[in-house]
């Protein structure tokens, strides 16, 4: 049974990261600003539940008082807005929740006693490729993959690994604020902004979170002892 932490679990590809580690018979802990959400996704599964703010030091300090085999940075937030409209506020708090909370959360990983063996990131294909309605993101979850690759070369000799999941659009809050959006910008019913959205894939439509449960489910096992600063995309073949 493998001890596991995942950051933002109380929604979206979190919680369905801590569902499948859970049924899968390790113990979980999930970790976020707002409680009452955890506590709603830990209801009747073996979860246990932390909130802290994974953009406050201390916070994430204190979640590892003990000790994690797989730890999995999920917490993320975008703002939308092309560059030229985009304030330094939410520049700031993109990068602060997407980039700057992954290396405190992997930062305190590394220095726990014995480390984690396994670190994941769930960055997002925006790391791969470039989203002018995007850019604050685009470049936070860039910093993301950067963080994860110069990782992955310092405990190369080791028995910890550092990965990156890169998620397509998938069926999460964010993808329902982008399709809601469409809906208001153009007037457009659901199923047409769901579609634009969606197109992106070659699939045509959103990637399940349960897709991506399963890829980290994969990526902390022992067959994947060998991948080590890898950028898997999880997208339908759009990247």
């Amino acid at each position: 049974m493998k001890q596991v932490l995942i950051t933002g679990g109380g929604t979206g590809i979190g919680r369905a990261i801590a569902w499948a580690f859970a049924e899968n018979g390790d113990a979980v802990t999930i970790a976020g600003r707002r409680l009452e959400i955890l506590r709603k996704a830990a209801e009747g599964r073996n979860i246990a539940c932390r909130q802290a703010d994974i953009t406050d030091e201390a916070d994430v300090e204190a979640l590892f008082q003990t000790p994690y085999d797989v730890v999995i940075a999920n917490a993320g937030w975008g703002a939308s807005g092309k560059t030229a409209k985009l304030s330094l506020a939410d520049w700031n708090a993109t990068l602060a929740v997407n980039l700057t909370g992954t290396f405190l959360t992997f930062r305190q990983a590394l220095r726990s006693d014995p480390r984690p063996s396994r670190l994941i990131a769930i960055a997002s294909t925006a790391s791969l490729k470039g989203n002018a309605s995007v850019p604050a993101y685009t470049a936070a979850k860039h910093g993301v993959l950067g963080l994860v690759r110069s990782i992955a070369l310092d405990v190369a000799k080791t028995n910890t690994t550092c990965n990156a999941i890169c998620p397509g659009f998938t069926e999460t809050d964010l993808a329902e604020t982008a399709i809601t959006g469409l809906m208001d910008r153009f007037n457009i019913d659901r199923s047409e902004a769901t579609a634009k959205v969606a197109a992106g894939s070659p699939r045509g439509n959103l990637i399940s979170p349960d897709e991506i449960a399963q890829t980290a489910l994969f990526l902390a096992s022992k067959g994947a002892s060998a991948i080590n600063g890898h950028a898997l995309s999880v997208s339908g073949g759009e990247i």
